[in-house]
């Protein structure tokens, strides 16, 4: 048996699983309209645009989740070696089992794009988990994000200390300077195409969420604080200053617009797992957005091959003409095959081990924890 549904935070799952929804979405797009970030599709889908602030909101949930329980009991961990066998059984299997199909994909129909077929080292580098320090060809687009993940596992219990020694804002400052000096004096990376390479803006989202499990486990005073709204006045500047600028400048200066959405995001989730507001909660816990929340993380990582092959095949026998109709013919057929090959996936390599602590599977977790970034 699983542990009890209470101990899981009210309509995160929900929110991952429309988050890992989106990220789908926007490379159906991406793989119809070449030129990205400049959209060359109708300026209706123009929101389809940000994938990469999904894996933004990826971040600060796992904080968020991650911190909860140590919270609760004074900002410990609870031991490293348990903590880092836990982390190691919720998120590598799920991850081996789509690297191998991703290099099933890519060896058959082609390499990723903007990328070559992928080599020895590929498997070397991705099965360790160092695409992001080591680069070599990418089997799956999306995996850069999930070393992300597995730093910030490694430097949790770091964070942990901060927190308990120095407070929470010097922890947000201490993660976040680091951030603001590559930002200001680092060389200028485009994020167009990124399949590796660090991305310090990052660590203080991760951070941000972490801020934010302490607002969970505060008083009751503080938690009837108007968190919606105040998630929605920190919102609207940045969402303003990206439909004024356009896709263009807001992809280049992605450094500050992750930080700068990072505490509406954090705010969003306080929000939510307040109970506020009532009808995006309602809607998240609805049965069939907790049952995608259930395998976004499986989601995230199987769905950009099958877009992939989905979209070579439209385009490569002509069955639609090009633009808005390849779209729509991508769309229709990669997200309900992506759904159901995401969800039978998960039901091998994802949600057996989100049930159980350890082999054999007899064991059942003592507590729920969550789901990984939904990466």
């Amino acid at each position: 048996m699983s542990a009890p549904a209470r101990s899981r935070l009210a309509g995160l799952d929900g929110l991952r699983g429309f988050a890992a929804l989106y990220v789908l979405l926007f490379h159906c797009w991406l793989l119809t309209y070449p030129g990205f970030p400049r959209n060359h599709g109708p300026w209706w889908l123009g929101g389809l645009l940000f994938g990469h602030l999904a894996v933004v909101f990826f971040l600060v949930v796992s904080g968020f989740s991650l911190s909860v329980s140590p919270a609760r009991h004074g900002w410990r961990l609870g031991g490293i070696g348990r903590y880092a066998r836990r982390r190691a059984w919720r998120i590598l299997p799920p991850y081996w089992a789509a690297l191998v199909f991703s290099l099933i994909v890519a060896w058959s129909y082609g390499p990723q794009p903007h990328s070559v077929a992928p080599t020895g080292r590929t498997v070397a580098v991705y099965g360790l988990l160092l695409q992001d320090l080591v680069v070599a060809p990418t089997p799956n687009g999306t995996f850069w994000s999930i070393a992300v993940e597995a730093e910030l596992y490694v430097v949790f219990p770091l964070l942990l200390l901060l927190r308990r020694r120095l407070g929470t804002v010097a922890m947000v400052v201490l993660a976040t300077l680091p951030a603001v000096a590559v930002g200001l004096f680092g060389p200028a990376v485009s994020p167009v195409n990124k399949l590796s390479g660090l991305t310090p803006q990052l660590a203080p989202l991760f951070v941000l969420g972490m801020a934010g499990a302490g607002i969970v486990v505060a008083s009751d005073r503080v938690r009837r604080l108007p968190w919606p709204w105040l998630a929605a006045l920190a919102a609207a500047p940045v969402l303003a200053v990206i439909v004024i600028r356009g896709t263009i400048w807001t992809v280049r200066e992605y450094v500050w617009i992750d930080l700068a959405i990072g505490p509406a995001l954090v705010l969003l989730l306080v929000a939510v797992t307040s109970g506020r507001p009532a009808p995006l909660v309602r809607l998240l816990d609805t049965r069939p957005v907790r049952g995608l929340g259930s395998f976004s993380y499986s989601l995230y990582l199987v769905q950009l091959p099958l877009v992939v092959i989905v979209s070579r095949t439209i385009k490569h026998h002509d069955l639609v003409p090009r633009g808005l109709p390849t779209f729509w013919a991508t769309l229709g057929v990669a997200v309900p095959l992506a759904l159901v090959v995401a969800r039978l996936f998960a039901a091998v390599f994802e949600i057996p081990f989100q049930r159980h602590r350890g082999w054999p599977f007899h064991h059942p977790r003592e507590e729920a924890e969550e789901t990984p970034v939904s990466l």
